[in-house]
């Protein structure tokens, strides 16, 4: 692939699928081993399971062992340790809340890396869209300061959205009954989801992204009728 090239975009569709799974096949094991008259501390942990299975399998698979795929199993193992050890439930329900921290400080370590989170996230998803001119993000990111702190302030949105998901599930796990947290914070998940994107499109479009972008829908729109 040639510098000028935009590489083939990844499949949202299956990305959104696989973080569905991950999401709500632990709250619905959870609900299931409740109504059968598991412990709170058994269903949990078998639900956690679920997404650690997951990071574990596709290590294996790709070959790559990620930050991603680390962060997951470490804190599936110490939550499952510490809720053993003082038989209670809510370090297991903390974890998700401690895992959307980590990322969190991730995103905000980033902005000082050969190229920020968001950044690295969007790319694949973007680029190489037929909503968007054919060209190289690289070529763009080395040609255009604007471009360059455009994902520098959407990592920082991000990693501070995550940093306030996180605190909300802490307090969560800690204040609510534990029958309700599993349910709530799978909700939260996409909340947060649809306000981070909702915030981030609103600073795309005032920041120029897309017209550095070449976005086809704006060349339309400012197109002379009939030409």
């Amino acid at each position: 692939m040639s510098a000028q090239t935009a590489a083939a975009p990844v499949s949202l569709k299956r990305h959104l699928a696989r973080y569905a799974l991950d999401i709500g096949a632990p709250i619905a094991l959870y609900y299931l081993l409740i109504g059968a008259g598991v412990s709170n501390i058994v269903a949990l942990s078998a639900g956690a399971v679920i997404p650690a299975w997951s990071a574990a399998v596709g290590a294996v698979t790709t070959r790559r062992v990620d930050a991603v795929a680390i962060l997951v199993l470490a804190s599936f193992v110490v939550s499952i340790a510490a809720s053993l050890a003082t038989h209670n439930a809510r370090f297991l329900l903390a974890k998700d809340g401690l895992i959307t921290a980590a990322w969190g400080l991730w995103f905000f370590a980033s902005l000082r890396a050969h190229r920020p989170a968001a950044y690295e996230f969007a790319r694949p998803l973007m680029e190489g869209r037929k909503s968007f001119a054919p060209r190289s993000w690289e070529i763009v990111w080395i040609e255009q300061p604007q471009f360059r702190r455009i994902w520098r302030i959407s990592t920082a949105i991000w990693g501070t959205a995550m940093l306030v998901d996180a605190v909300i599930r802490v307090v969560m796990s800690y204040s609510l009954p534990v029958h309700t947290v599993p349910g709530l914070g799978g909700i939260l998940w996409p909340v947060t989801f649809v306000v981070i994107q909702i915030v981030t499109n609103l600073y795309y479009h005032r920041s120029g992204l897309y017209q550095l972008l070449g976005a086809r829908w704006l060349r339309d729109a400012t197109s002379p009728v009939g030409s």
